[in-house]
């Protein structure tokens, strides 16, 4: 379910997110409504960033590696009493930042999960090449 929902722009902000809709090909609507996701994840979770990359947008740690990516390491982890822990101490991402993983992964854990699957799918395909 979906709700319309009319905002009043500045003349210049709207012309600037229309041209970089329209450079992404998007809609407006499309650029509007990711920002707004996005905003509100960020505003839920302050240490995640989104960035675009080759297999779409994603989300990453501010100054870090992306959230897949400190999962997938936790996960690769799982054998070890604090996972989180052994990850923090070598040096790669801080434990706030592993914590910043953890809720993140919480709240879109199928989000991560795919991800994960993705890098799992093309690391098998190049490896059969």
């Amino acid at each position: 379910m979906s709700v319309t929902v009319s905002v009043r722009l500045d003349d210049r902000l709207a012309d600037r997110l229309r041209l970089r809709a329209r450079a992404a090909g998007e809609s407006l609507s499309d650029r509007l409504r990711r920002y707004a996701e996005e905003g509100a994840r960020r505003d839920e979770h302050p240490m995640i960033t989104f960035r675009d990359g080759p297999t779409g947008r994603r989300a990453g740690l501010i100054g870090g590696p992306d959230v897949w990516e400190v999962s997938m390491w936790l996960d690769d982890l799982g054998s070890v009493k604090d996972p989180a822990a052994e990850l923090s101490a070598d040096g790669v991402v801080s434990r706030p930042q592993v914590d910043a993983v953890l809720a993140y992964r919480a709240a879109y854990p199928d989000e991560i999960q795919a991800r994960i699957d993705l890098h799992h799918g093309d690391s098998t395909a190049a490896e059969a090449r």
